[in-house]
């Protein structure tokens, strides 16, 4: 069957960080992981906003945890999509997350109706891999073109991040394969990638303008200018780093198109910690 924008649904979790997915396109939705402080729960973007959360975060004696959604919650969102023949669900690592199991598990009953993607990152690089989705969605597209899309945004993709301290990832095990930067001095920041979905040490760099730096080259280095260059950057309440590092993106490839600008939400947000800056690019001419 032909897929186009009109007969096919996306379906994004939340760690995707966009609160209002259909604002982007009418025909995406999401499904909310959750964040707890303490005994209460929120579902992210629907309970509680990245601002209330940073608020929280930082007057809160307790560390918050996050939780992915049940089966039930993704197969209440397939089942508002009546009017769509396809939908294809496109969620974070596997690797960091629960979520595409449930996911899985709620598709499965559909049958072929709905397609479950692990985009194999998060965040804005979910929304860069959904987006390009998309673009093939409006001109039509068939499912064939989509595995391979999606094959080749698992090899091609830029992913990169920092964190001011490594205490988040730590305590909310997600250090992968960081955990030998562990013991690192508190100057010392890591810049970070996901490797097969889990986080993994790329460079260590001291202080935080040589951290955002080598992000910028880092960047350079693995990409070209041009207006099928797709980028994103995505900050943990340090808005002033993320405008400085979109500036540089900019005057580095200043025919790209940087797409997004985010905050990084409560789930994110309670595994990186705040000062989490984030930057993701992916070349796709042919979409």
């Amino acid at each position: 069957m032909r897929l186009s924008a009109e007969n096919t649904a996306v379906v994004l979790d939340s760690t995707a960080d966009l609160p209002d997915p259909r604002a982007r396109h009418l025909n995406w939705r999401l499904v909310p992981l959750y964040v707890r402080f303490g005994e209460e729960t929120f579902r992210e973007y629907v309970d509680i906003s990245a601002e209330d959360f940073y608020r929280r975060l930082r007057a809160s004696s307790q560390p918050p945890k996050s939780s992915q959604p049940s089966p039930a919650d993704f197969e209440e969102v397939f089942g508002s999509l009546s009017e769509y023949e396809r939908i294809l669900c496109v969620v974070l690592s596997s690797k960091i997350s629960g979520t595409y199991e449930s996911a899985r598990l709620a598709a499965e009953p559909a049958g072929e109706r709905v397609k479950v993607i692990d985009s194999g990152v998060t965040s804005g690089g979910t929304v860069i891999l959904a987006d390009a989705i998309q673009r093939r969605l409006d001109r039509g597209t068939e499912e064939k073109e989509i595995d391979a899309l999606v094959d080749r945004f698992k090899r091609e993709r830029g992913l990169l991040f920092t964190v001011d301290t490594l205490e988040y990832l730590i305590r909310g095990g997600r250090i992968g394969k960081a955990a030998g930067l562990a013991g690192q001095l508190l100057s010392v920041k890591p810049i970070l990638v996901l490797d097969e979905g889990e986080v993994a040490p790329l460079k260590r760099v001291r202080g935080r303008r040589k951290a955002i730096a080598e992000m910028e080259r880092l960047f350079v280095e693995g990409s070209q200018d041009g207006s099928g260059l797709h980028v994103g950057v995505a900050h943990a309440d340090a808005q002033e780093d993320c405008d400085e590092l979109a500036g540089r993106v900019r005057a580095a490839r200043p025919h790209a198109a940087l797409d997004l600008v985010l905050t990084l939400g409560p789930v994110i947000g309670t595994h990186g910690g705040p000062g989490t800056l984030g930057l993701f690019w992916f070349q796709d001419e042919s979409g």
